[in-house]
């Protein structure tokens, strides 16, 4: 428990609420990264509740999917392996989102004004971004490949 608590603490000072970040780094040190709700109330001594608004928020930054358990109306909350990777692709989209936008702000104010200017910056910013980040996508999954060769090669000898 003292990862999840330590793990979550981080996840608060990078700016993610503490109840998401306690459900988050939970379900990320289980095994098979799957818990329902009860048992996450349980390990995390928080009331139904608490876990339910947050696994609502990390739902819907997909940080985590909802199952139904076999044979039963209960849900049960799963982390990926690939979470992150899923995660920072979404945020791909967002960053077009925004280029979009910044690119009618740019528009609207006048790229000769002060704020113009600034906004002209952070989307040539957002735009670095989104081009960095397909890239370093790419290369992950090419790095994972090859995390992956070397696990099942050792685990053959």
């Amino acid at each position: 428990m003292t990862f999840v608590e330590r793990f979550a603490a981080q996840l608060v000072d990078a700016g993610m609420t503490r109840m998401p970040s306690r459900v988050f780094a939970c379900l990320l040190a289980t095994d098979d990264g799957v818990l329902t709700s009860a048992e996450l109330g349980e390990r995390l001594q928080v009331s139904p509740a608490a876990v339910s608004g947050a696994v609502r928020y990390l739902a819907q930054v997909g940080m985590l999917s909802r199952e139904r358990e076999p044979g039963s109306r209960r849900e049960r909350y799963r982390v990926h392996s690939d979470q992150w990777y899923e995660a920072l692709t979404r945020r791909d989209s967002i960053l077009s989102r925004w280029e979009g936008t910044l690119r009618e702000g740019v528009e609207s104010l006048g790229e000769d004004s002060d704020a113009g200017r600034r906004i002209s910056e952070t989307l040539a910013f957002m735009a670095f971004m989104q081009k960095e980040l397909s890239g370093m996508m790419e290369r992950w999954r090419d790095h994972l490949e090859g995390l992956r060769a070397e696990e099942s090669g050792t685990s053959q000898r």
